[in-house]
């Protein structure tokens, strides 16, 4: 995902925390804890604690931020509390709003742009499609946002204040001095170090990209999105509840705004999509998968290995040669033998269960 930010000046490139963009986070680990083991005993508790009147709510519009995150909780300009930034809110005009909202219609035409589905009707019918298929209950949202707007708007918010009543108030003042720690250290380090230190801190999966043809920021996705800062800016927001979430709103007509994870040292770092890519198909190969068996247990040399299973020694070679291109052996020269081994920490963090099963 590119964000071309040529000739921006670094006055219009921005590290603040945002109460609203939070409380989206937190909304979207209550919904799905499964992306967020870390999270497991604030979302336990938390859940646990909700009055079912406004848990019923929650999951009654919740496709603002399952399995996405709606523009509308990703604010260009954050304000220091959550009811200025719902009174930012209160003042777009209801096609956008609307339109991010149920970005569930449009995730498609996300790029490019789509018309509104309350003035094109076939956005509208594929809004209502689209929520028909979550259940009874967000299709019948849907329809009530459709027809009545400000109503549906009205009732957004007082479920944002009620969340805030029940429980975010108490988070976001917990994590609040953390977020704003951040975000002055990279404000800090986009003045005195550039750009390119600043977003590299915030996240590994960020670089900046500089040539003849201008300046862009690169967020390495599973996705191809393409934007422009020019006359706006970019805003970076810091989140406790993020993590492993990278969030890059890019939509035509709405200011650049990336939702970075924090403490980024404390997670490891994102390895690159193209890393990831080539690991998975590395394992993937029956063979190969055969070897990491041994490769996992210790180090062994290419003669060992052709023995063991029963195949020529360039065959295993090629193998090997796949496998350390992905970056999952280590070598080690011992004597006139070279002796490969399995890198298990590299090898774990693409999942438990490959690992287990190797090593069971």
């Amino acid at each position: 995902m590119t964000i071309d930010i040529t000739g921006l000046p670094h006055e219009r490139i921005s590290f603040c925390p945002s109460p609203l963009a939070e409380l989206g986070a937190a909304l979207h680990a209550l919904a799905e804890p499964a992306h967020h083991a870390r999270l497991h005993a604030w979302t336990t508790t938390t859940a646990a604690a909700l009055e079912p009147e406004l848990a019923d709510r929650l999951h009654e519009s919740d496709f603002m931020w399952r399995s996405t995150r709606s523009d509308i909780l990703l604010p260009a300009r954050p304000r220091e509390t959550l009811a200025e930034e719902l009174d930012d809110l209160d003042r777009m005009d209801d096609e956008r709003f609307v339109s991010s909202a149920l970005e569930i219609s449009c995730a498609s035409h996300y790029t490019h742009g789509a018309p509104s589905p309350l003035v094109d009707e076939r956005m509208r019918r594929r809004a209502l499609d689209l929520a028909a298929a979550r259940g009874p209950r967000q299709s019948a949202f849907v329809e009530r946002m459709l027809a009545d707007p400000p109503g549906t708007r009205a009732w957004v918010r007082r479920l944002l204040e009620d969340c805030d009543d029940a429980f975010f108030a108490d988070t976001w003042r917990r994590v609040r001095v953390q977020l704003a720690a951040d975000a002055r250290h990279k404000t800090e380090l986009l003045r005195h170090k550039g750009l390119a230190e600043a977003i590299a801190d915030a996240s590994s999966a960020m670089v900046l990209e500089e040539d003849g043809q201008g300046s862009r920021i690169v967020v390495d996705k599973l996705l191809h999105g393409r934007t422009s800062a020019e006359g706006s800016g970019v805003t970076f927001l810091p989140t406790a509840f993020g993590w492993p979430h990278l969030f890059a709103l890019h939509a035509p007509g709405w200011q650049p705004v990336v939702q970075y994870p924090v403490p980024a040292r404390d997670l490891g770092g994102a390895a690159p999509v193209e890393s990831v890519k080539l690991r998975l198909e590395a394992v993937a190969h029956p063979m190969r998968m055969r070897l990491c068996r041994s490769l996992a247990r210790g180090a062994y040399t290419t003669s060992e290995l052709a023995d063991a299973y029963g195949i020529t020694a360039p065959e295993v070679s090629r193998h090997l040669a796949v496998m350390r291109k992905a970056g999952l052996l280590t070598t080690q020269r011992r004597g006139r033998y070279v002796l490969h081994q399995l890198d298990v920490s590299v090898v774990a963090r693409l999942g438990s269960d490959f690992l287990e099963s190797v090593l069971r």
